[in-house]
């Protein structure tokens, strides 16, 4: 039988080197991954927002923000969803031209303007023209206000009329 003589001191360094730059490579892409994939978590505005029957007699919701941070009205950064009453439930459109901060001590009103509900300022209670009321007597509606870019909870109110 022939011996044959294998020279094999070679092979465990070049195995040992391709194995520690692997493990070098995998573990700068996981690092890399959670510093650079991985920004501070998005946070919902944090505001109280009472919620009433408009004592004018009207059947419209009155929101009160009693106090936090400022809500942005617009499409972008808060959904408006009112429900409890299937002719009146909606998600409430926004207006870019109007004011779009609610802040603490403002007052807003819910009504419906016989398509979907809307959102309104001070000089909408008392002005029928434009107005349908959003529920009747005996009725509880219920209004979320959902931020858009955390889809955390704002607010939760029911009121009843």
């Amino acid at each position: 039988m022939l011996k044959m003589n294998r020279n094999e001191d070679a092979v465990s360094p070049v195995i040992g080197v391709i194995l520690m730059v692997a493990i070098t490579v995998i573990l700068a892409a996981v690092i890399a991954a959670f510093v650079f994939g991985m920004g501070p978590a998005e946070m919902a505005p944090q505001a109280s927002v009472r919620g009433s029957a408009d004592s004018d007699g009207s059947n419209i919701i009155k929101l009160e923000h009693q106090g936090g941070d400022a809500i942005i009205l617009d499409s972008a950064h808060t959904t408006v969803i009112v429900s409890g009453n299937t002719s009146t439930d909606g998600t409430i459109t926004f207006n870019a031209s109007s004011d779009t901060e609610f802040t603490a001590g403002e007052t807003l009103y819910v009504y419906f303007n016989g398509t979907y509900p809307q959102l309104g300022e001070a000089g909408v209670a008392g002005n029928a023209a434009n107005i349908d009321d959003i529920a009747i007597s005996g009725d509880t509606l219920n209004v979320k206000f959902i931020d858009v870019t955390s889809q955390q909870m704002i607010a939760d109110l029911d009121v009843r009329f």
